[in-house]
């Protein structure tokens, strides 16, 4: 008999240097922030492997409760890559994507937070219509509208 495991996705990180600016386009995209803190000490470090550390995180969750992200925004150790303008072919994080209702809508609102689209909007099969936004801090993030049969 196998023994059952645990086995969940808890959230997806991504550091940022306006903590502000990523909140409020994430809560735009339709997600709640769930808490903010400052988490700081060696104990963290341990975890990180950075030594000691202070970091200011925000944790947004989606509206059906099961996913969120953790923004976070470090204060020390200072920052030493940037892969904000990364393209969408770079090796390691790619992007999170996102399933909504109302594409045009959604493009329109995170757009007055300088969402830009990556390339275009387009049709998978009957499926889905799809995209790429880069947001601020350059975050990249996928979004989809599922449609309905033979549209």
């Amino acid at each position: 008999m196998t023994q059952s495991r645990l086995l969940r996705m808890d959230n997806i990180g991504i550091v940022v240097e306006s903590l502000d600016d990523a909140v409020a386009f994430f809560t735009e995209l339709g997600l709640s922030l769930e808490g903010r803190a400052t988490i700081e000490g060696a104990w963290a470090g341990r975890v990180t492997g950075l030594g000691d550390q202070r970091v200011e995180i925000a944790m947004m969750v989606t509206p059906d409760g099961h996913s969120r992200l953790e923004l976070s925004r470090f204060l020390e150790p200072a920052v030493v890559e940037d892969h904000r303008t990364a393209p969408v072919n770079a090796l390691g994080y790619l992007r999170a994507m996102f399933a909504v209702s109302d594409l045009d809508d959604t493009l329109a609102r995170l757009g007055r937070h300088g969402a830009q689209v990556v390339g275009e909007v387009v049709q998978y099969e009957r499926a889905y219509r799809l995209c790429y936004v880069r947001g601020p801090e350059g975050v990249l993030i996928g979004l989809a509208e599922p449609l309905a049969d033979g549209r």
